[in-house]
């Protein structure tokens, strides 16, 4: 007997409202901002107290919030030896050639 697999996400989306379910979206990405920053860091092998413009404390709860100044986010990265690219795309059907690069540092 072959059971269908349900994709129980979807399934959810289709009972919420739409504003639910964008908002709950924007709070996944944040969440997931914060680990891959810390994660971006830990796989250089840098330690939070390695990086010399910023205090132990303050990489913490830089690492922590969900929302900071670009200026900091490109100081961090320079200190991990990364640069940072801001795209923009349409928001409806995303097309790869619609993509507009704003900044790369």
């Amino acid at each position: 007997m072959n059971k269908e697999k349900k994709d129980y996400i979807n399934e959810l989306k289709k009972t919420l409202p739409k504003e639910s379910v964008n908002r709950a979206v924007k709070n996944a990405a944040k969440e997931i901002f914060i680990i891959r920053l810390a994660e971006l860091r830990k796989s250089r092998g840098i330690k939070q107290e390695e990086i010399k413009a910023f205090s132990q404390s303050s990489i913490s709860k830089l690492e922590a919030r969900k929302d900071m100044k670009l200026s900091t986010l490109i100081e961090y990265l320079g200190e991990l030896g990364m640069g940072i690219e801001i795209k923009t795309y349409p928001k409806t059907e995303h097309k790869k050639n619609e993509e507009v690069v704003l900044v790369r540092v």
